[in-house]
């Protein structure tokens, strides 16, 4: 069964959901890949060099200037949407996996779909599980006690 799609009917609303998202989806993964490379960073150090060292050539002068600002400005608004929809698309698959992950074990099937909550309604559920976190702890080091003072006891009987 490995290799199989066990939700065929998902598959298919993916499949209708091509054209402009699909191709904006793998621009902006490939963008951010190469984006994130040390040989982008020195190709940007080499653009921010190479107009610094331009800047004695034209005197320094408002154009100079502007281009630099406006250079990366352009870039930086069009990086905003591409690190972003990866970024949605991989917390997104992230939290699929998650909800397949709780799904087919043993934890509680409820915590399937809470990211669609409000911040208060979550707030609420960590707080909860936070406390039942303390109070597996304390139940914890209570049967180590206990079974701490059942072991000295055992051993003094023997003794």
């Amino acid at each position: 069964m490995a290799g199989q799609n066990t939700y065929p009917q998902e598959n298919r609303s993916v499949e209708h959901h091509g054209g402009f998202s699909r191709f904006f989806g793998d621009l902006a993964n490939k963008t951010s890949l190469a984006s994130g490379r040390a040989s982008a960073f020195m190709v940007a150090t080499g653009v921010v060099l190479v107009w610094a060292i331009t800047g004695p050539l034209f005197q320094y002068s408002d154009t100079w200037q502007l281009v630099i600002n406006t250079g990366t400005t352009i870039v930086t608004f069009l990086m905003v949407f591409l690190i972003q929809n990866s970024q949605n698309r991989d917390s997104a698959a992230i939290q699929v996996k998650l909800d397949e992950l709780i799904r087919v074990s043993t934890a509680q099937n409820s915590f399937v779909g809470i990211e669609h909550l409000t911040d208060d309604e979550l707030e609420e559920i960590r707080d909860r599980c936070e406390r039942r976190a303390e109070a597996e702890k304390a139940g914890e080091e209570s049967v180590k006690k206990t079974g701490k003072k059942a072991k000295d006891a055992a051993d003094r009987a023997v003794g």
